[in-house]
């Protein structure tokens, strides 16, 4: 029985010597570290991705330089456009506008004047009107108004006995004209010799031209067409 006894601490002895042994290899084993062929493939695919990194990100950097071109151009274009706009809505009247030009006044030849020769029953008509207004347009006029009246291009000047009618409003003289533009371009026009001025002036109608700096002329307050 003894003998049986230690047997079988033997054995036990030995199977734990042999278990100790394979986890001491195992261990030294893996102490070892990657075989140098492993290594050298694992350094190089990390240069590989380390390549496309860099690949990636130059190309984000180029991404990102075009969108901030882009955002530039769209912003540049939406300006230009917005000038656009502004520079229609000056010219089909729709906002108010200020700036240097003339002022003409215009009335019909006054009953008591003291005139040499014999009175006339001359009275400003809508053609009048109209040909001061071309004679400003063509001058360079950038904006117009009869008797706070903007004049656009859709503007209607008729007469309608005694009184003319701008914008379908009934005006009466003393007719008020505003033009901004170029003062003394503007001025120019209308004192040229033989032009709608002299004409009205010899016709009797009193005509008053003043330059200013700071004229003001109202929006167009009609429908549009």
């Amino acid at each position: 029985m003894k003998k049986y006894t230690f047997f079988f601490i033997f054995l036990v002895a030995l199977i734990i010597g042999l278990m100790v042994t394979f986890q001491f290899r195992a261990v030294n084993k893996a102490a070892q570290g990657v075989p140098a062929s492993r290594d050298q493939e694992l350094t190089i695919e990390y240069r590989r991705l380390e390549t496309e990194k860099a690949n990636l990100q130059r190309e984000i950097n180029d991404l990102n330089s075009k969108l901030a071109q882009a955002n530039k151009g769209q912003k540049e274009a939406l300006s230009a456009l917005e000038g656009e706009l502004d520079s229609a809505k000056v010219a089909a009247g729709l906002v108010k506008i200020t700036g240097p030009g003339i002022e003409i006044t215009l009335n019909n030849p006054q009953a008591s004047a003291e005139v040499e020769r014999a009175p006339t029953l001359f009275t400003l008509r809508d053609e009048d009107l109209l040909r001061v207004i071309n004679e400003l347009r063509i001058a360079g006029a950038e904006a117009l108004s009869i008797n706070g009246q903007r004049i656009v291009a859709t503007s209607e000047i008729r007469y309608a006995a005694p009184f003319i009618n701008v914008n379908l409003t009934r005006i009466v003289p003393p007719y008020y004209i505003l033009a901004i533009g170029d003062p003394e371009q503007l001025r120019a026009a209308m004192d040229i010799s033989g032009g709608v001025v002299e004409y009205l002036r010899e016709l009797g109608a009193a005509v008053d031209i003043q330059t200013s700096e700071n004229l003001t002329i109202p929006a167009y307050k009609g429908s549009q067409p």
